[in-house]
């Protein structure tokens, strides 16, 4: 069997970014020391601080621009089905995103996934 320490970092190469906000299960000292043991690097917004949410600001600019500004006037209900198409058909099965090392969201996903079942097995 491999060492997990070695398989973790030099096979998969992968960084893990886990980003949440300040809650206590995200503070706790379990959850820090997974953290930790996994090789994870920890990521939290600073208390009160919106800005620390661009990534998500910026994820709803595009889907504005992209999907819901193109579209002439349709109901509230076919928004949420182009607005879930949009999000689940191609923004994370499809685009790549180079904070992901240019994969989807799904695939990025899916290494790490598989990185973590390596490593707790």
């Amino acid at each position: 069997m491999r060492n997990k320490k070695t398989y973790s970092k030099e096979q998969l190469k992968l960084e893990t970014i886990i980003h949440s906000d300040q809650g206590s299960q995200y503070t706790s000292n379990d959850y820090c020391k997974l953290i930790e043991q996994l090789k994870m690097t920890q990521s939290m917004n600073r208390r009160g601080n919106c800005y620390d949410n661009a990534v998500i600001e910026s994820f709803h600019t595009s889907i504005k621009k992209k999907m819901i500004y193109l579209q002439g006037a349709i109901s509230a209900k076919e928004m949420k089905l182009r607005v879930f198409d949009y999000i689940e058909g191609f923004y994370n099965r499809e685009r790549l995103h180079s904070a992901n090392g240019n994969m989807s969201p799904l695939n990025f996903e899916k290494k790490c996934e598989e990185k973590l079942s390596t490593i707790l097995t």
